[in-house]
């Protein structure tokens, strides 16, 4: 255990990773992944141990299990202290511990943490005296609105909002410095604000001035990201405004079209927000409306209604194809043939420009239709032809096929990346989570792997590529 190693944990989750820890803990597994981090000295496993230890009661245990790593100056163990002293009912000893000192309280991090801590050991007013002064930063005020909820300081929270609005509002109407013009970021920044001041409204009980609030800005015809007019929508939806919902929706705000089928669909008008949705797509043949009517047939159990009101999607090249959904959707309901098929049929840009995608999707198909020992013959030819490329599906296919044994030996000899996640995800779906955890290597050993890559790589470049990319700039995690 060193700084140096936990340091590096903390940027590439080398060792136990975050998943695996809520996993074990999830398991009930919480003795297992206790006496793995203390034996490796891995704090993500002994930080998911200490909470679960916490939420157990246990706070002596779990004082206990972060100490060595406290002692040995990780900050990262003062804050987990706090946590658990605050679990104790030692607040105030806690929040002394950590704390933000001058310089700290410039950084929006620090200060985002400490807050989080004073609201739990409610003292809200603190939490958000040290987050008041970085309200310019819109990741910070959104930690405002979450770390106050249910602490009874909304108007308080409001007022600071409301002020920081007329701030960007000033700012926007002066223009930019350099060329005059609204600035969009300060306008992009309001629209945040106004969004964060009427959800505290209407967590306060004060639902009809949030929705005033959005209703003003609505009507100020200023031009506003998507996200604007939906929230707008889900307010409306909320509470039960539908026709000033469907008003919405039909002065051009596309964002809010589904939301308005949705609250159609939940009062009991399913057949109506059908038809809109439908007509809809006649006019415009926007996807986002395919993929709301798709929602709302697989409500109703129309899976093949679903998958043909897809269809016209599934040679899209990227964004917006539902092919993956409609195959699930398919195999969900106990017809992978029928996904094979309508697999098999497709011809159009995205078939032809992804055919590894469609031989990967058709081997998993044949798998589910219970015809392995093709798909089986099929993969590990591809594998003869790329060494290794196919080896995820082709171990996948072999458990399926009940040669659970073969398809580990596979995983763990696999140069594949990503190998390992597949090999520990399916020790844990059988039952073997000792193994599991066993087979991660430690902190130490993922970064001496991640390293000897890099030099590698280093190695392989020209020496004199003006488009090389620096060391360490593009590496991938060590998994």
């Amino acid at each position: 255990m060193n700084i140096d190693d936990l340091s590096w944990q903390a940027r590439h989750h080398g060792g136990i990773y975050p998943r695996l820890a809520r996993t074990l803990v999830d398991l009930g597994e919480t003795e297992l992944l206790i006496g793995a981090a203390q034996e490796r000295g891995d704090w993500t496993g002994t930080q998911a141990a200490a909470r679960a230890l916490c939420a157990a009661g246990d706070t002596d245990r779990a004082a206990a299990l972060v100490a060595p790593f406290r002692e040995i100056g990780w900050r990262e163990a003062d804050w987990a202290t706090a946590e658990i002293m605050i679990v104790r009912g030692e607040g105030e000893e806690a929040l002394a511990t950590v704390r933000p000192d001058a310089a700290a309280l410039g950084d929006g991090h620090a200060c985002a943490r400490y807050a989080e801590l004073a609201a739990t050991a409610g003292r809200a007013d603190e939490a958000i005296d040290v987050l008041a002064p970085h309200l310019g930063e819109s990741w910070l005020r959104s930690r405002l609105v979450q770390a106050t909820e249910g602490q009874g300081r909304d108007d308080r929270v409001l007022h600071l909002l409301t002020r920081e609005a007329e701030r960007m509002e000033h700012k926007d109407s002066e223009g930019c410095g350099r060329c005059g013009q609204a600035c969009r970021a300060s306008r992009t920044d309001r629209w945040d604000v106004l969004l964060l001041i009427s959800q505290v409204l209407e967590r306060a009980g004060r639902a009809q001035e949030a929705v005033e609030v959005m209703r003003t800005e609505t009507a100020s015809g200023r031009r506003h990201p998507l996200n604007f007019p939906e929230h707008h929508a889900q307010l409306l939806a909320r509470q039960g405004l539908i026709e000033e919902l469907r008003a919405l929706a039909e002065a051009e705000h596309r964002a809010a079209f589904a939301v308005y089928a949705k609250a159609l669909e939940d009062t009991g008008r399913a057949p109506e927000a059908e038809a809109l949705l439908r007509e809809a797509i006649e006019a415009h043949d926007a996807p986002n409306d395919r993929a709301a009517l798709m929602r709302l047939l697989v409500r109703q159990a129309r899976i093949d209604e679903a998958v043909e009101a897809g269809r016209p999607t599934y040679d899209y090249y990227d964004c917006w194809n539902l092919l993956h959904w409609a195959l699930e959707l398919l195999v969900g309901d106990g017809r992978p043939g029928r996904a094979l098929e309508l697999l098999d049929g497709l011809t159009g840009a995205w078939a032809e420009g992804h055919p590894d995608q469609v031989l990967d999707l058709r081997l998993w198909l044949l798998g589910e239709a219970g015809r392995c020992e093709q798909a089986i013959a099929q993969a590990t030819a591809l594998n003869e032809k790329e060494p290794g490329e196919w080896d995820l599906r082709l171990a996948r296919l072999l458990e399926r096929d009940g040669r659970l044994e073969e398809a580990l030996a596979l995983l763990r000899t696999s140069t594949q990346r990503s190998a390992l996640y597949d090999l520990v995800d399916m020790l844990l779906e059988h039952g073997r989570p000792a193994e599991a955890l066993a087979s991660v290597p430690t902190i130490a050993e993922t970064r001496a792997a991640h390293e000897q890559r890099e030099r590698e790589a280093a190695a392989r470049r020209p020496q004199d590529d003006p488009c090389a990319v620096p060391d360490g700039y593009a590496s991938q995690p060590p998994f």
